[in-house]
């Protein structure tokens, strides 16, 4: 694929996010998309947003790495992207609807790493040691594709779905949890919505991240001290469609709220 229309579906997929209007999948438009282009658009993107736009890198997402999620979405892969500063929101604020296009709600823990990651060759133990504390997280999924009619390097291309990410405010060392079994749950107006389990995420979350940054190594992407890690939701991501509050909880390590207007 020409570097031109690498810039181009970058553009047109930027455009979708600020005017918060759907375009066709990037695929359809552009067939010679493939997963590795895609990748190159991600960057590109993230480039105009930093350089041009003032954002800041912060970390890297794991997304459909639960089988709940591919079967959710209709990938067979996992999907990946940056993480940007200004995807950020507060705890215990309001977002509004009308930020996103179509959003849904995922529950996932948020790894703060102290060390470098870079594959390939990455193993558990390699990500374990780079690792400095846990905290839960909420990550909002949207998309800029109509109707979520997505493929691998649809997502890939609109960085890997991103919408927004709450953290929350209880940091864990890893000798605090069992990351292997710990179960989450989404709560919207005081009712029960869904449950999931942090075993659903490839074993254990850790070994997400260790397939991620042996992924990234693909591109020569290097994960740095201070970079947020979000490894995959733990349960079936939820449609946020209308106003209410959020509660979303980690059983014995913490929760996230907030709501929506």
């Amino acid at each position: 694929m020409q570097d031109s229309d690498i810039h181009d579906i970058a553009a047109a997929l930027r455009k979708a996010r600020l005017e918060r209007l759907p375009i066709d999948p990037p695929k359809k438009t552009w067939p010679s998309l493939d997963e590795h282009s895609a990748f190159e658009v991600q960057r590109a993107g993230v480039e105009i947003a930093v350089k041009e736009h003032g954002d800041r890198l912060i970390g890297y997402k794991l997304g459909n790495i639960a089988k709940v999620m591919q079967d959710a979405f209709s990938l067979d892969k996992p999907d990946y992207g940056f993480l940007l500063a200004s995807s950020f929101e507060y705890e215990g604020t309001s977002l509004k609807l009308d930020q996103f296009i179509a959003p849904f709600v995922e529950l996932e823990p948020a790894f703060v790493l102290k060390g470098r990651l870079k594959g390939p060759n990455i193993t558990v133990v390699d990500v374990i040691n780079a690792v400095d504390y846990v905290i839960p997280a909420i990550e909002i999924i949207d998309s800029r594709v109509k109707d979520w009619a997505i493929d691998l390097p649809d997502t890939l291309a609109d960085n890997g779905s991103t919408g927004a990410v709450i953290l929350g405010g209880t940091p864990r060392q890893l000798t605090e949890l069992n990351l292997s079994d710990t179960r989450g749950f989404l709560r919207f107006n005081g009712r029960d919505v869904i449950d999931g389990n942090t075993k659903d995420v490839l074993g254990n979350p850790l070994s997400a991240v260790a397939w991620l940054v042996n992924r990234l190594a693909t591109y020569n992407v290097e994960l740095l001290p201070g970079h947020i890690i979000l490894p995959g939701s733990c349960l079936q991501a939820v449609p946020m469609n209308e106003p209410g509050h959020w509660s979303c909880t980690f059983e014995g390590f913490g929760s996230v709220e907030f709501d929506v207007a």
